[in-house]
């Protein structure tokens, strides 16, 4: 990271996962009778820009309902957040949503975005730094569902920040575990969280699966980064993407899917596939307003508030860790 980037930031804590971390992630999950890649791998540098992207397109919905709900309710969101507060974003991006937060909330004290891809981190940090300078910044690389520390804090409250529901991606019981590590380390504040809801399958479908092909390029993504950072030698071509809601699940799955039999080599290590075997790599599960409810409570935290749009699309409930 440029030093005049790092000053800006106001600090910079880098414990971005190293390339032999993702080796023995991919060795492992292709290993699998199901083959899968964990979703948090989409984000390096090219997969952020690709999901920035997505949040653009028509049939994503999910950025602007939940820009739109924050827009409508920052009054009271930043009511329960409280003064001098302490904000932590899980999986920060572009830092484009808090923003919206930020205008609203009282005198607060730092903003912590935690993100897995270093370099957009490293940007966007240095970015809002500009747009706000009356406020700390400090930054962590991280892979936020592993162990780092927060900075501590001797006045004010943490509130954490986990907007675009990416607590979909885990499964229900990964989710208690997470909201459970969550709580502990907001130590008593306030927990602010975007959750997708259950909807027409159609809706669902097509916000996976666009027009453009940009979520596709999202996807396969993945697989160039294997090639670029593991010596692999993926064909992206003999892959085509797939997403698709699974009602029994009530989660969107993706995949993708190889197109002949073929076989891989990762680092030494061949892997085969037969015609029409996937690689599972992503889950995003939808819920209802009292299932999350109920998962929350389940991870000891307590619902305070709900607000959702208009079509009852997206959900963002503020949660207290008592």
């Amino acid at each position: 990271m440029p030093r005049s980037q790092a000053e800006t930031a106001n600090s910079f804590h880098d414990f971005e996962p190293d390339d032999q971390d993702f080796l023995s992630a991919i060795l492992k999950g292709l290993s699998q009778p199901q083959k899968f890649i964990a979703s948090k791998f989409f984000y390096d540098e090219a997969g952020s820009q690709l999901f920035e992207a997505i949040c653009q397109l028509e049939e994503y919905y999910p950025t602007r309902t939940e820009l739109g709900i924050l827009e409508r309710h920052k009054g009271e969101m930043a009511a329960l957040a409280g003064s001098q507060c302490h904000l932590v974003e899980f999986g920060s991006g572009s830092s484009i949503k808090v923003r919206i937060l930020m205008d609203a909330l009282d005198k607060p004290l730092v903003y912590v975005p935690i993100d897995i891809s270093r370099d957009h981190l490293a940007l966007s940090a240095a970015d809002f730094a500009r747009r706000f300078p009356a406020v700390t910044v400090a930054a962590i690389c991280a892979d936020y569902t592993s162990d780092f520390e927060l900075p501590p804090i001797t006045d004010g409250q943490y509130v954490g920040f986990y907007p675009g529901s990416t607590i979909g991606n885990f499964t229900p019981e990964d989710a208690t575990g997470f909201l459970r590590r969550v709580k502990n380390k907001l130590n008593g504040g306030g927990f602010l969280i975007g959750v997708d809801l259950v909807k027409e399958t159609a809706i669902l479908n097509a916000a996976y699966d666009d027009k453009k092909g940009v979520t596709a390029d999202f996807n396969k993504n993945l697989l160039h980064r294997c090639n670029r950072k593991l010596a692999a030698n993926f064909d992206l071509t003999q892959f085509d993407h797939r997403a698709f809601f699974n009602e029994t699940e009530s989660r969107i799955e993706m995949h993708l899917v190889s197109t002949c039999r073929q076989d891989v080599t990762i680092s030494g290590r061949c892997f085969s596939f037969e015609a029409g075997e996937s690689i599972h790599t992503e889950n995003s599960y939808k819920y209802t307003i009292g299932g999350f409810q109920e998962l929350a409570l389940n991870s000891g935290f307590t619902p305070v508030k709900v607000w959702t749009d208009a079509d009852q699309l997206f959900s963002v409930h503020y949660l207290a860790a008592d």
